[in-house]
């Protein structure tokens, strides 16, 4: 039986929160992803970081249909802040096996954000089942085991299974203006509404998704406050722009759940 990946997903994050600790033991996101591909927990689980603003982005990939496929995902967005990048997938079928990268910085030394990187990929063994091969029947492990590498352990050699390229788009620079500071959005990640607020009264405001094109407009508010529905907005990472009364202008990222 050949291996494959069910969804890559991860998140980009700081030094302040840790998904997946070599050594440590699985969240609950984490052990059902290895177990079952089951994603749903994890997710929850990088919405409270984002919330909380230890991470600033979810990453949630496709699976790999053949073992010899490729997944690319596009369009991931971070900032200074939050310069570490997780990601993990299920192998499937095992019992809780897995591929990850833990915490991988996208700086370098001296804080330049880097080109390129490459890295090779191991499978990892989530410490929550006892199975010994692809197909064995749930054996809970109790008490749970750290997360531990398989790197030479039957049925794996100590070949790389898999390779992981992260490709620097490009770089954004701005300014942390006073405006910028004083425009509140809430809740920040919505799963529809948002209420944008800020000092001076807002005049407009447009909304930009990732590949910077206009999804929203509204002109015209003369109001400190506005609360805007963005129920048919797909689910990902935008730009909102505020335009006050007195000239200035804000650019704050909204998480659309």
């Amino acid at each position: 039986v050949l291996p494959i990946w069910s969804k890559l997903v991860g998140a980009t994050h700081n030094s302040d929160v840790v998904f997946l600790e070599m050594g440590g033991i699985a969240t609950q996101g984490v052990e059902n992803i290895a177990e079952t591909g089951n994603n749903t927990v994890f997710f929850t689980e990088v919405d409270a970081a984002i919330a909380n603003n230890y991470a600033n982005a979810l990453v949630d990939g496709d699976g790999l249909a053949t073992a010899e496929g490729q997944i690319n995902i596009n369009e991931i967005i971070t900032t200074e802040d939050y310069p570490l990048l997780t990601l993990l997938s299920m192998i499937a079928p095992s019992p809780d096996w897995m591929i990850a990268v833990n915490s991988v910085s996208l700086v370098d030394t001296n804080g330049d954000w880097m080109d390129e990187i490459n890295i090779d990929l191991y499978p990892y063994d989530a410490g929550t089942d006892s199975g010994v091969d692809y197909t064995s029947a749930n054996a809970d492990t109790n008490p749970q085991e750290p997360i531990s590498s398989l790197q030479g352990v039957t049925p794996f050699s100590n070949e790389i299974i898999g390779t992981l390229t992260i490709s620097l788009e490009s770089v954004i620079l701005g300014n942390n203006d006073t405006a910028s500071n004083q425009t509140v959005l809430f809740p920040n990640p919505t799963n529809d509404k948002v209420t944008i607020s800020g000092a001076s009264k807002l005049e407009n405001i447009a909304i930009y998704n990732v590949l910077g094109a206009e999804v929203f407009q509204l002109k015209n508010i003369n109001s400190n406050s506005t609360e805007i529905d963005l129920t048919d907005l797909r689910s990902g990472i935008y730009l909102v722009k505020v335009e006050s009364d007195t000239n200035n202008e804000s650019v704050r990222r909204l998480v659309k759940l």
